[in-house]
């Protein structure tokens, strides 16, 4: 069996779709005796679902590097 800090890594990596097949399986196998893993890989997976419900997103390279340098000119100025 896995350690709680090997199945709290694979827990968050499935939420980025990271964690492979037999990772998954472990996790599983896991949580069902361990109660902290278990709220934990609950709780992961809820503010997964409200993050995919928030339609968040993130700034490119390109849009935080004119982020940048409007900070720099306006500390220029």
């Amino acid at each position: 069996m896995i350690s709680c800090d090997k199945a709290s890594e694979i827990c968050n990596k499935s939420q980025y779709k990271e964690a492979g097949f037999w990772d998954i399986w472990k996790l599983r196998f896991h949580i069902l005796f361990c109660k902290h893993c278990s709220s934990h890989t609950k709780k992961n997976t809820y503010l997964t679902a409200l993050c995919e419900k928030a339609n968040l997103h993130t700034l490119s390279a390109k849009e935080k590097e004119a982020i940048k340098q409007r900070i720099k000119e306006q500390a220029n100025s």
